[in-house]
C-alpha cells in the first residue's frame, strides 16, 4: 500500500502558465521524490503597465512517502 502526501506551492514565469507549471515542478523535485501528480489549482497573472508581467500557478504536488 503506498501512502501519498500533498502539499501545496506557488509558482511563477513571465513566459506562460505552462512555463509557469514547469518550473514549479522542477524546483519542487530538487528535495522532493517520487512525485506522481501535479494539479493546478488556481491560475492569475500581474499586470504592468496595461501587458500582462507574470503568469502564476497554485499547484498541489502529490507525492509518494516513504
Amino acid at each position: 500500500m503506498a501512502v501519498l502526501k500533498v502539499i501545496e506551492i506557488l509558482s511563477s514565469s513571465d513566459k506562460s502558465w505552462e512555463d509557469a507549471t514547469k518550473n514549479g515542478v522542477t524546483h519542487a523535485s530538487k528535495t522532493i521524490k517520487n512525485i506522481k501528480s501535479v494539479y493546478v489549482k488556481d491560475q492569475s497573472v500581474t499586470v504592468k503597465n496595461n501587458e500582462l508581467a507574470q503568469y502564476r500557478v497554485n499547484l498541489k504536488i502529490t507525492f509518494e512517502v516513504n
